[in-house]
């Protein structure tokens, strides 16, 4: 399969390279365009009041494979290479592996998560990989999982316009526990602002999260199931992403950017506005 892979990390991120060295060698046609450096956590952020640039590299990866490092943003990677740097558009686009979980409420500031999303707006199925850990250097079995799951999908793909965000837990493949479908948690965080003055007197803040606490959700209360022909409570029984991780399973998550609140919408298109 032809496959474009970008990432939030940056062209020098062991996991992307890990990453499109094991497809390539797997028999896939890579081609990867990712951010200069790193650029996490800016979401879905484009580059609009100055020019994206894109440098080919042919020192980081397989010779197979072909690769940029561009200017802008993991979104921005995405559109530059449809738009302008690939002769045919990839059967997946692919993000990662993110050198940390994206899990839960992460997947709305994730660039990883961002990046596989902007393929998914242009019709192509998508998908996002990420490594439970920060500090965790073997990204080797999330790669290897990579081969596994497009085998997978070459036989039976993607329901359309659906992203697939897949996390694995930082530990060895032998002890990965198994594979588990989950929807998306809620992780609430505080957020921590250290004061500090730089050398000219001036005060500026640093910006640190927290996670306190995963938030479960009640799905027997939201109006919009009721739809599911009964499966609330079935779906009330799916793990989450985040407890999936903890039972050291590989989560796979499927996403959509159709952001419409389904229960919402049943509940407020009942009232009855005037101008």
């Amino acid at each position: 399969m032809k496959l474009l892979i970008s990432n939030d990390d940056g062209i020098f991120a062991q996991g992307i390279r890990t990453l499109a060295n094991t497809l390539a060698d797997a028999g896939h046609e890579v081609s990867v365009v990712c951010p200069d450096r790193e650029r996490s956590a800016t979401g879905h952020g484009l580059t609009l009041h100055k020019p994206i640039r894109a440098e080919a590299i042919d020192s980081i990866f397989n010779d197979s494979v072909r690769a940029w490092a561009c200017s802008g943003n993991p979104s921005d990677c995405v559109k530059l290479a449809l738009g302008a740097l690939l002769d045919e558009w990839p059967d997946y686009v692919l993000s990662g592996i993110n050198h940390g979980a994206n899990l839960g409420t992460d997947i709305l500031y994730s660039g990883t998560v961002s990046a596989a999303m902007e393929g998914l707006m242009e019709g192509i199925p998508s998908i996002a990989f990420s490594l439970a850990s920060f500090s965790h250097q073997d990204f080797q079995p999330a790669a290897d999982f990579a081969v596994s799951l497009l085998d997978h999908l070459q036989q039976q793909p993607l329901p359309e316009a659906t992203l697939l965000n897949v996390n694995v837990p930082a530990i060895a493949a032998a002890d990965i526990k198994g594979v588990v479908w989950t929807r998306q948690g809620v992780r609430r965080y505080v957020d921590l602002f250290e004061k500090r003055v730089d050398p000219r007197g001036k005060t500026y803040y640093w910006l640190a999260g927290e996670v306190l606490e995963e938030v479960e959700q009640d799905l027997s209360n939201i109006p919009g199931f009721a739809s599911l022909d009964g499966k609330t409570e079935e779906l009330q029984h799916i793990l989450t992403d985040v407890q999936a991780i903890h039972y050291r399973c590989i989560t796979i998550t499927p996403l959509q950017y159709n952001l419409t609140c389904v229960a919402g919408l049943a509940t407020l298109s009942q009232r009855n506005l005037k101008i």
